[in-house]
């Protein structure tokens, strides 16, 4: 499976920073993009993670690009076996954000923001009233 199938933009932050997918990730995006229910079993280090979240990514990009950014929503819900993992997977899209927002000036094209939030029992009330106001398009919970 190459890169074809992401957004030129998502693609080349990819290769630029990783270079060629993992197997995991390989075999894990045909499915993930058709929309299927999909279970990426692979050992730690493989992709795991960034599989499901550019995919998600893409989405995100494609939708902001077509619409004119996007709708204050929340899309995607990642659900972390830990809590202390919660904030990692939160730093974690950091980058791949704001590597994808450069490619996209870089291509001449507009600026997709896409907001992230972690989200626990611990959240203080002020955040949530913040996130009720103008939600993240992904939220990290436990």
């Amino acid at each position: 499976m190459s890169l074809n199938s992401f957004h030129p933009a998502v693609a080349e932050w990819f290769v630029q920073t990783l270079g060629a997918p993992t197997e995991a990730q390989a075999r894990a995006w045909p499915s993930i993009q058709s929309g299927r229910a999909t279970l990426v079993a692979a050992p730690t280090g493989s992709g795991k993670t960034l599989a499901a979240f550019l995919a998600a990514l893409d989405q995100l990009v494609r939708r902001g690009l077509v619409d004119g950014g996007l709708p204050d929503e929340t899309a995607v819900i990642y659900v972390s076996p830990l809590k202390a993992l919660s904030n990692d997977v939160r730093i974690n899209l950091e980058v791949p954000l704001a590597g994808i927002r450069d490619e996209l000036l870089q291509l001449w094209l507009p600026d997709v923001e896409i907001r992230t939030m972690v989200r626990t029992g611990d959240t203080p009330q002020a955040e949530r009233d913040k996130m009720r106001k103008r939600p993240p398009h992904i939220v990290v919970t436990t």
